[in-house]
């Protein structure tokens, strides 16, 4: 069974039913057979990017593909000829070292391309006889039931069947910070890829939730794969310096062939020397004409700036000559997520009924101090602040953990943001027990969490989108301003803020599980945050040498101007 046709309407345009029909899944929960699995995977391969990497000894004879080369080594045949060991070995060195050096950074480059290869996870859940199995990803094929959940990479593109508050990051294709809410509904055919809802895409996370999708498409098919492709399959051209070089080296052979053809005819015209001598005077001047310095310059320039933004910006460069392309731009078009801003998502702004608080600090980093009025405060001095944070820690099932040095999260970056302002505020973690979580629903918009506090009391904690919460609030609270906390949200979302409003209520100790009831009203409203995605430390340095250096800096996103013009 192959991959749905480009020709015919993408997956996402597909029904559920039909796509069963024409992919031969007979039932959700059964799955396919072991032998029809078998006999898909015989006909279309596994389900993995295949890599061709350019053979090592391949790159490194690639380094003398240069006009000056081609000149040099027939400098270095000349002086061997004549017996000159000293300027043989000079120049037999220069190329050497120009082809070290061009070897060394384009198979870093090509290494690290191979890795990127490798995103795809290594296992899946499939459901296959009706059992539910975990098998290699490789093993996938299309018409395969999928089972997902939080954690998970998806293994291969899936058209989502089943969802239960499915939430997928995205931010690998589409560069995009927040989750992606999924849904199962069929798409119009003209749906844009970043807005096919209903398609789980290879190599993406699972933030939330879980989900059953059909496989769709494996390996190259997919679309991680198909950018894959194009990476890989891009042609390559010559850029403005090796064209310029070529021009120098043909300028170059044909003065020289010009010159020794005129101190030939020279020679002979005069008669005053013998033929052997003649021959020697025009190898020796062809020999100090060549410029054999040039290449290993230019191969050790180029390697400099390729080895600083592979370490300081982790830039895969393929070939040397593509960083002196950078230096022809004349304007740089960006997208704002994950270029110039962090792609983690960070509280800046706490607004309880009682004050409101700055938040330093950029990124998962639990780094940072809160200040109210320009003033650095210590969260446990006040109490609704601490009351907020805690709530925010508590309604929460991401996880946030240091990784190679530095904090990534496992789950939602809203969610993210919570656990790194609680944890700029406190060192120890609410010592409160768990007894029931209610996930983020699209619908609702809000998440909750039951829990036994430590006080003795058990408390329901409340996070989510304030015109879903502030209804729920009880309107007697002496501090509750309803009218000034959605002004305030709507100024918050104006300047592109995600805005979450936190809340939380007392319940009798005998309460084990949130029911709707519990969460009908009479939350006691705890405050709003205002969250951002930051920019980069590194972007306004970055965007003033551009300047100097005479490169206009365009910034290309589908947010609120106001936004923008913040960034």
């Amino acid at each position: 069974m192959e991959e749905v046709p480009d020709s015919q309407p993408p997956a996402s345009a597909h029904s559920i039913k039909d796509l069963q029909q024409s992919l031969q899944v007979p039932s959700l929960d059964h799955g396919l057979s072991k032998e029809e699995a078998a006999k898909r995977l015989k006909a279309n391969g596994p389900n993995s990017i295949e890599s061709h990497p350019t053979p090592k000894w391949l790159i490194f004879l690639r380094q003398f593909n240069n006009l000056i080369i081609y000149i040099l080594i027939i400098a270095a045949i000349l002086t061997t000829v004549i017996g000159d060991v000293t300027d043989t070995s000079v120049i037999v060195l220069v190329i050497i070292i120009n082809a070290i050096i061009g070897y060394y950074q384009e198979s870093n480059a090509s290494d690290s391309l191979e890795k990127i290869k490798k995103m795809l996870a290594p296992e899946a859940t499939v459901y296959r006889d009706g059992e539910r199995l975990d098998i290699p990803s490789a093993n996938l094929v299309v018409g395969d039931v999928v089972f997902l959940e939080a954690g998970d990479n998806v293994p291969a593109d899936l058209r989502l069947v089943d969802i239960d508050n499915l939430t997928i990051q995205e931010a690998v294709l589409t560069g995009e910070a927040n989750s992606v809410i999924k849904t199962t509904a069929t798409l119009p055919a003209d749906t844009p890829l970043a807005d096919q809802s209903n398609i789980a895409f290879a190599s993406t996370a699972v933030a939330g939730g879980s989900g059953i999708g059909i496989v769709v498409a494996t390996g190259h098919h997919t679309e991680f794969g198909k950018i894959s492709q194009a990476v890989s399959d891009v042609r390559k051209g010559r850029s403005p310096m090796m064209r310029e070089i070529d021009g120098i080296g043909k300028g170059i052979s044909y003065a020289i062939i010009a010159a020794a053809i005129l101190l030939f005819i020279f020679g002979l015209v005069i008669g005053k020397y013998s033929l052997p001598v003649l021959a020697l005077a025009i190898v020796t001047m062809v020999v100090g004409s060549m410029p054999e310095g040039l290449p290993a310059t230019t191969s050790v320039i180029l390697a400099m700036g390729v080895s600083n933004m592979a370490k300081k910006q982790h830039v895969i460069v393929k070939t040397l000559p593509a960083a002196e392309t950078l230096g022809s731009v004349d304007v740089i078009c960006t997208d704002k997520t994950g270029t110039l801003t962090k792609n983690e998502m960070t509280i800046t702004t706490i607004v309880t009924p009682q004050a409101t608080y700055d938040v330093s600090g950029a990124g998962y980093a639990p780094t940072g101090d809160f200040s109210m009025a320009g003033k650095v405060i210590d969260p446990a001095e006040h109490a609704d602040l601490s009351a907020l944070l805690t709530a925010g820690f508590e309604a929460n099932d991401t996880e946030l953990h240091q990784e190679d040095g530095r904090y990534v999260i496992n789950g939602e970056p809203t969610d993210g943001s919570f656990l790194t302002a609680y944890y700029k505020a406190f060192k120890q973690e609410p010592a409160n027990t768990e007894r029931d979580l209610m996930p983020f629903d699209s619908n609702n918009r809000y998440m909750a969490k039951l829990a036994k506090c430590v006080d003795g009391q058990t408390r329901l904690f409340v996070k989510g989108s304030p015109d879903k919460i502030l209804p729920l609030v009880a309107t007697a609270h002496p501090d509750f301003d309803q009218d000034r906390d959605l002004k305030l949200t709507s100024q918050f979302s104006v300047q592109g803020q995600r805005v979450i409003a936190v809340a939380e209520k007392v319940v009798p100790n005998a309460t084990t599980e949130i029911t709707p009831e519990l969460l009908s009203e009479g939350l006691d409203f705890l405050g709003i945050t205002a969250i951002i995605d930051p920019p980069r430390e590194s972007v306004i340095t970055a965007i003033k040498q551009m300047r100097r250096a005479g490169v206009k800096v365009k910034m290309i996103t589908g947010d609120h101007p106001e936004t923008a013009i913040a960034i």
